[in-house]
């Protein structure tokens, strides 16, 4: 039987963010949400911030040759117009430290946290936030472009404004329906005034949007066939209508599978993951079908799976890399898969106990483990193909 190859130059790696990793970030609307006792505090994380080329030496013995990061935006403008350049330099390192290693990088310009002095005014409910927002990427496109031409503007802007504005588990911890249409909104215009902005300034670059798609279906009762399809088109295509035409690619996290009208055997038959997620085999094969609508090629951004004991991480990323290669078999210009994550993080409001990373991290010692997945997928990623 023949292998079954991916096409040339297709980009495999893993994907981490700023805050969840670096550690010592201290001057975010996070950071103060911990010193409230809102969230659990994130405090020296993984020590990325300082361990980062030992972490993209493992990466590079995993086979990678692609990483997505996200730069952080309190760093690189601790007070509102005034930018640190040593904090520029530092991601200037990391990615001289990833080029040296073979590892194409993807960056990302705002990843949930927010500076505080931004968040404290008001943040995307500002009504000069998507000038705010574009000058700041604009600066970053600037000082880094010639590095990298990769890049995403906001990460995840649904699950952002559903956490925020709509559930009230996020900050700014506010639950109004207006609200989070509003900033649905404002960060549709701060992503358009951006990837003006960045093009301006480096018109040879790519810029996209990391866009969290659910895989959403229904049994066949009427008003469930309604309801999934309102719900597929105001979470998965919404935001990706407002930004038409402002985007070079598009950037998909996937992890989730809901199904209107699940019986409850079906609910019980679910395989689940430590964070109770569903783990659904085809679904990022469905998301990807989704997206070929919009004719821009695509780069599986963020998947993965909280697995503390790494049993069923294997099976999981051969699952993916099968949707992958299917979606493409079907014509969807798939050009690159990230795995959620390189490393264990601090998982939001769940704090450090799910453990997504191939790698897997003590924090009382900051030892590193990889984990036996990792080894899986790093066959797939040498072999560019299949397993089996």
């Amino acid at each position: 039987m023949a292998e079954k190859k991916f096409p040339s130059g297709f980009l495999w790696g893993a994907a981490t963010a700023s805050y969840q990793v670096e550690g010592g970030i201290e001057n975010t609307d996070w950071a103060q949400a911990a010193r409230d006792g809102k969230v659990p505090p994130c405090g020296s994380a993984c020590e990325h911030y300082t361990r980062f080329e030992n972490d993209f030496d493992i990466a590079k013995s995993l086979g990678h040759n692609f990483h997505r990061f996200s730069v952080e935006w309190a760093r690189i403008e601790p007070e509102e117009g005034r930018f640190d350049e040593r904090e520029v330099e530092h991601y200037r390192n990391v990615l001289r430290a990833l080029r040296v290693r073979g590892l194409e990088p993807s960056v990302t310009m705002w990843h949930f946290t927010l500076p505080l002095w931004f968040s404290e005014t008001g943040g995307f409910e500002r009504s000069d936030s998507p000038k705010i927002f574009a000058r700041y990427c604009a600066y970053v496109a600037g000082k880094l472009g010639d590095q990298c031409t990769h890049f995403t503007t906001i990460n995840e802007p649904m699950v952002y404004a559903g956490k925020g504005f709509w559930e009230g588990l996020w900050p700014p911890f506010r639950e109004n329906i207006l609200r989070h249409l509003h900033v649905v909104s404002a960060l549709a215009a701060a992503h358009r005034a951006a990837y003006k902005a960045m093009k301006k300034v480096r018109p040879e670059i790519q810029v996209g949007v990391t866009k969290h798609n659910i895989f959403f279906e229904s049994n066949s009762n009427p008003f469930n066939i309604v309801l999934h399809v309102f719900i597929d088109w105001f979470w998965n295509h919404r935001f990706l209508q407002l930004i038409y035409g402002h985007q070079d690619f598009i950037g998909l996290n996937h992890y989730h599978h809901k199904k209107f009208g699940t019986t409850p055997r079906e609910r019980a038959a679910a395989v689940r993951s430590d964070m109770g997620w569903e783990l659904h085999p085809a679904s990022l094969y469905h998301s990807l079908i989704a997206l070929k609508r919009y004719g821009l090629p695509v780069y599986v951004s963020e998947n993965g799976l909280a697995d503390a004991v790494d049993s069923r991480r294997t099976e999981f990323i051969k699952n993916a890399v099968r949707s992958v290669h299917r979606a493409i078999s079907e014509g969807v210009p798939v050009k690159g898969y990230c795995y959620w994550s390189l490393l264990d993080n601090y998982e939001w409001a769940s704090g450090y106990g799910p453990r997504f990373g191939l790698v897997e991290i003590d924090y009382a010692t900051q030892e590193r483990r990889i984990r036996k997945s990792a080894y899986v997928y790093k066959q797939i990623c040498e072999r560019n193909a299949l397993l089996d």
